[in-house]
């Protein structure tokens, strides 16, 4: 059944389709349960390049590509298998006759073409650039990219969703990443951010995160103006899944530390606490970013109920929900005293001595840190 997925889908180590997407500091990206286990056995080598890597290497989520992987495996096993065992003849067929690349990319910038034609190009651009990294880069070498980017200029909200959809496979390759950045794509997203429809709001942010995903782009897309202003505008405005996309952006941005203090400065921390509240634990993964500087946990520490909320995840919320919720509250008792007694007013202490004992490594050593710091076995910095 897996031949049918793309290679980009497949962690390289165990070679099936990953369930949980992480990007080692190398740069790449495979399962998170494969690498862990790699990384468990005492190995500290990429095990695609074999550079060394830190200690405690960092894995990071790679939401783009888990986003992807999630929406192409909603085709039933049984429409997988017609269209696997179908795969060369439906190619061969359409390639020779309606689905030609050139074709398909000059009905997008003839002006003769109808909307209907550019919508059926996008379509079936988007479908073949999904499954396949060769026809991405055929794509890009095509100089397709300008064209499909005048699409997401268009005030029509189905054919500017499309032409996003189209950018967003085409992302998934990191030179790509970087091009899309070079040929303006950050103002195209900005300004759909700001006033797309809905659908096409949640793509912008989704296609943020996958272009974040590269360290050069995180300070180009954080120094851009505005960029992150609506993903703030959007986590606060937008309905549930346009939230979830701006907060996974917001969170792969804000790995890089100086997008922090600019994060905090939009009015982002207040946003992020009350979607926390309504049960987002995304938001928390994005408050243990924000919490990392000074004028994140000034902000927090400023919201009347912060870390009452912040106890509540530990008590209710997902292993990951936890995770980040006690790494908010390190940052933020280690430099406050109130901090701290509100923290033990809250239980924290109680709970977190129960964590001590989870089966989750960063858990564990995270609970046992907040003990330390609440029972006043650490000094403030």
């Amino acid at each position: 059944m897996a031949t049918q997925f793309p290679d980009d889908f497949k962690c390289p180590i165990s070679l099936e389709i990953m369930s949980d997407p992480v990007i080692l500091s190398s740069g790449h990206t495979f399962d998170r349960a494969s690498i862990q286990r790699w990384l468990d056995a005492g190995h500290r080598t990429c095990p695609i390049t074999k550079l060394p890597l830190p200690d405690h290497p960092s894995l990071i989520p790679n939401h783009a590509l888990r986003s992807l992987i999630s929406s192409y495996t909603l085709l039933s096993p049984a429409k997988l298998q017609h269209q696997h065992q179908h795969h060369h003849q439906y190619h061969h067929h359409h390639q020779q006759r309606h689905y030609q690349p050139p074709t398909l990319i000059s009905s997008l910038t003839s002006r003769a073409s109808t909307l209907e034609s550019k919508l059926d190009s996008l379509d079936q651009l988007a479908r073949l650039s999904k499954r396949d990294s060769a026809f991405r880069a055929k794509l890009t070498e095509s100089g397709a990219v300008s064209a499909v980017l005048k699409c997401v200029d268009s005030d029509e909200p189905r054919l500017q969703e499309k032409a996003l959809t189209l950018l967003l496979n085409v992302s998934l390759d990191d030179d790509n990443k970087v091009g899309l950045v070079a040929e303006g794509a950050i103002a195209r997203i900005v300004t759909v951010l700001q006033g797309g429809s809905p659908n096409s709001r949640a793509v912008a942010a989704t296609m943020l995160t996958s272009l974040a995903v590269v360290e050069v782009n995180k300070a180009t897309i954080g120094a851009y103006p505005y960029a992150i202003r609506a993903l703030v505008s959007l986590l606060r405005d937008g309905k549930s899944r346009e939230k979830k996309e701006a907060a996974t952006a917001l969170y792969t941005i804000c790995l890089f530390p100086d997008n922090r203090r600019r994060a905090v400065e939009c009015g982002a921390v207040s946003i992020l606490i009350r979607i926390a509240e309504s049960g987002l634990e995304r938001a928390v993964e994005v408050l243990g970013l924000l919490a990392k500087c000074r004028e994140g946990r000034e902000e927090m520490e400023r919201f009347n109920g912060c870390v009452g909320i912040l106890v509540r995840v530990l008590e209710n919320g997902s292993s990951r929900g936890v995770q980040y919720a006690l790494l908010t509250l390190n940052s933020l008792c280690s430099f406050s005293e109130p901090m701290c007694v509100e923290a033990r007013n809250e239980g924290a202490l109680a709970i977190c001595v129960g964590l001590v004992e989870d089966d989750n490594e960063r858990i564990r050593k995270n609970a046992s840190n907040l003990v330390q710091v609440l029972s006043g076995n650490h000094s403030m910095r």
